[in-house]
């Protein structure tokens, strides 16, 4: 009996990571620029705008093999800096689990457009809604990078039917700067994200299915 509770308990948190998973800016699976270490499902794929300073960034991923994830961010600037197109792979090493976290190893910028970037990252529940993302990496990242969320569930509103909608808040160091933003979930696979990234305002929307 405690062996078939653990497996879906198991089984529920890789659902649960896979349904939250959403494009960051940089175009891997993760939160405002960092990765986590979530990986698209085969035949799973996220798409998303993010609408940055002096220009924007289109993403896409999909899920390839089991437990590998590429993916693809379109940099698109005004005269203030050049565009650029990075490629991405990440590979899930470990799937998370009640007592353990995901673990996953990437690479960003494959082609080096601007940094080619390895990196190693662990993705962890914990209670009370939060989870923890932790990593190293080299080009962009530069050494340690770490993010926590808090997911707040929907709430009922006293003055009528209205639902407060899932939103994730979001506070991650990319490895040079502090990040902050929040992830609203409008419908299911539907995400919208605004905050402060890179010591300017964000906003975009994502679709995962």
């Amino acid at each position: 009996m405690r062996k078939a509770v653990f497996g879906a308990l198991c089984a529920l948190i890789v659902s649960t990571a896979a349904a939250y998973a959403a494009p960051s800016v940089n175009g891997s699976t993760g939160q405002i620029n960092n990765p986590s270490a979530d990986v698209l499902q085969e035949g799973q794929f996220a798409a998303g705008y993010y609408h940055l300073k002096g220009g924007g960034a289109g993403v896409f991923g999909i899920g390839l093999l089991p437990n590998l994830e590429m993916g693809i961010a379109g940099f698109r600037y005004d005269d203030s800096q050049a565009n650029k197109t990075y490629i991405n792979a990440k590979l899930g090493l470990l799937p998370e689990t009640v007592l353990t976290p995901g673990v996953a190893v990437g690479v960003e910028d494959i082609a080096g457009e601007r940094s080619r970037s390895y990196y190693a990252v662990a993705s962890k529940a914990l209670p009370f809604g939060f989870r923890i993302h932790a990593g190293v990496g080299n080009g962009r990242f530069d050494g340690p990078f770490a993010a926590l969320e808090k997911t707040i569930n929907p709430v009922s509103v006293l003055t009528g039917n209205n639902v407060f909608p899932a939103t994730t808040l979001i506070a991650e160091f990319d490895g040079h700067r502090m990040n902050y933003g929040a992830r609203v979930s409008i419908v299911p696979g539907l995400k919208a994200d605004a905050g402060w990234r890179d010591h300017s305002a964000y906003f975009g929307i994502s679709f995962t299915r």
